[in-house]
């Protein structure tokens, strides 16, 4: 710990800036005591700049030497102007001009010793990302976290219903707030506690979504609403921004983050971003899920041991003493790339990602035609197939394969024996592997199905089986039917014709022990996480019907269907 982190702190609150067009955005300036001048650390958010988390972390970093500022962001918290999310025209929103200014109102605070960084996670990283690319001229550097790259990397097309319903309606407190309505949850632990308690059972399965009351989630209704009907489009698009940000990144993420397309930020950056900055990003990703506030080795079922316990204020200040303060702290010396491997828990250093020296491996589904449940006939080996026979299974949207998730509805390791024995799960896992194998990387489904339905999902999901039984999921993925050939060319199949599915699970990075298994699931449905597909072909947001489809996987010579995943020899 350095000398600074034991500074005390003090806190202005409602300090108002003034935005090019008027409005008045309002933080929480968090300065350490007895330092003239230093650093300031900006992060602006959507939600209460109040919360206790946000507290912490700002005197934390203020306590570790710097100015930690918490802005409500327009139409936010206490901030005037009106809100325009995240999921819509970027065109249409003010956060880039908004984290211009106040970058800009930032450097003149008293105290400011000129430099300023952003700190902040999920949503405040993507307000980062906006403000990034209008290249404020006192931004010296930033540090972003848990904010992928690209939206369709996130929900590939498809509504997030569990999490963007309690996501929405923990939004709206501050809706409600101003415009005075006297009912509703008062703060956003009464909202969450509300929708666990009260309302999450009646709306994840409400239909037809277009339906949902517009007292539900207060003025956010209507951008929710358009939101539903614009699932294929790409909001974020920060890959188209990368060359424009002109300050050494890091950026932080762990392997069980829903948004772990952060890592495409850190590999933008390096290969648009300036050339004279390549060799100065970084990137961290950690064994943890999306939030922020639990980076440590506990997570689900599993214990990574005390390598994987940090604090968010800890890396975020080990990224600006290095940056602004020139402390020799290791970062200089260190390849640009830190990954926590699981499995073997500990941390390696790369040079890039994906790791140059990665073995795209196949391995192809094999079965009798029975890989249903885990009590199924389903393998997967590196040996191609031959004649083999399809395994098949019904999919009913009425009865789905239920999401295996954190009381947040993000992401999270979870032993998966509650679904060992749904016959609408294909099953397909290697014998008892003889040596450790090492899989870090991008990780993809090639898989060959047909449906009776004119539209249907797939669904993948990576699993580790130890020696006792235990199944902990690694990573998914999921296609929409009507998407296989891309989100700007949907298209309804032909039932019963066979079409290969490229299915695009998360990256990972395991080292699967000796003794364990890989394990590879197939279904449709993973719900709450992914709305249900209905198989009608309808638009889901006015689609009140469901219908069965009857699901077929081939796995033979004609249709390989094979798990590709990236493996990295062990020396």
């Amino acid at each position: 710990m350095t000398k600074s982190a034991e500074l005390s702190v003090t806190v202005e609150r409602d300090v108002a800036a003034e935005m090019r067009d008027g409005v008045l955005l309002r933080s929480d300036i968090y300065r350490p005591v007895g330092v003239t001048a230093c650093p300031v650390l900006l992060c602006r958010t959507p939600y209460d700049k109040g919360q206790a988390s946000y507290i912490q972390i700002a005197q934390a970093l203020a306590a570790n030497g710097y100015i930690a500022i918490v802005q409500d962001i327009r139409g936010r918290g206490i901030s005037d102007g009106e809100y325009f999310w995240q999921f819509q025209n970027n065109a249409e929103t003010f956060d880039a001009q908004d984290g211009y200014d106040t970058v800009e109102w930032a450097v003149g605070i008293p105290g400011s010793d000129g430099q300023v960084g952003t700190w902040g996670h999920s949503y405040p990283s993507w307000c980062i990302w906006r403000l990034a690319g209008t290249q404020p001229p006192h931004l010296k550097a930033l540090f972003a976290s848990g904010m992928s790259a690209r939206l369709l990397d996130l929900n590939f097309g498809i509504f997030e219903t569990g999490r963007r319903l309690q996501w929405t309606y923990k939004m709206a407190v501050n809706a409600r707030r101003r415009t005075r309505d006297e009912f509703g949850p008062k703060s956003e632990e009464e909202a969450d506690a509300q929708w666990y308690e009260v309302e999450r059972g009646k709306w994840i399965w409400y239909l037809p979504l277009n339906g949902l009351p517009d007292y539900l989630f207060s003025t956010l209704t209507p951008l929710l609403k358009t939101y539903l009907k614009e699932q294929n489009k790409e909001f974020w698009a920060f890959p188209e921004i990368h060359h424009k940000v002109n300050v050494p990144t890091c950026q932080l993420t762990g392997w069980y983050d829903r948004l772990v397309g952060t890592i495409d930020n850190f590999t933008g950056m390096v290969k648009a971003g300036p050339e004279s900055l390549r060799n100065l990003h970084r990137l961290i990703v950690g064994p943890w899920g999306h939030n922020s506030n639990n980076l440590t080795r506990s997570q689900g079922p599993l214990d990574f041991g005390s390598d994987a316990d940090t604090t968010y204020p800890q890396e975020v200040t080990r990224w600006y003493d290095y940056r602004f303060k020139g402390i020799d702290n290791g970062i200089a010396s260190e390849p640009p790339v830190k990954l926590f491997i699981m499995g073997e828990n500990r941390w390696r250093f790369e040079d890039e990602w994906p790791l140059a020296r990665t073995q795209y491996t196949d391995f192809f589904l094999h079965s009798r035609g029975s890989a249903n449940t885990v009590r199924g006939d389903g393998l997967l080996s590196v040996s191609e197939p031959g004649a083999e026979p399809p395994d098949g299974y019904d999919y009913d949207p009425k009865d789905p394969v239920m999401s295996l998730m954190g009381i947040d509805a993000q992401a999270a390791p979870r032993d998966q024996s509650p679904l060992d024995g749904r016959r609408d799960v294909l099953v397909y896992q290697t014998p008892l592997l003889q040596e450790d194998l090492e899989v870090t990387g991008p990780v993809v489904l090639k898989l060959w199905a047909a449906s009776s339905a004119p539209d249907t999902d797939f669904t993948a999901k990576l699993i580790d089986v130890h020696p006792n039984g235990l199944a902990v999921n690694l990573t998914y993925g999921i296609v929409r039917a009507r998407y296989r050939d891309g989100y700007d060319n949907p298209s309804l199949i032909e039932p019963g014709q066979p079409y290969e599915y490229t299915i695009r699970l998360n990256p990972t990075g395991i080292l699967f022990r000796r003794g364990h298994r890989i394990r590879l699931d197939v279904s449709s449905s993973d719900f709450p996480n992914f709305d249900r597909n209905h198989n009608t072909g309808a638009d889901f947001w006015s689609d009140a019907a469901l219908q069965i489809a009857h699901q077929t996987v081939l796995h033979s010579a004609e249709y390989p269907s094979r798990l590709i995943l990236p493996v990295i020899p062990r020396s």
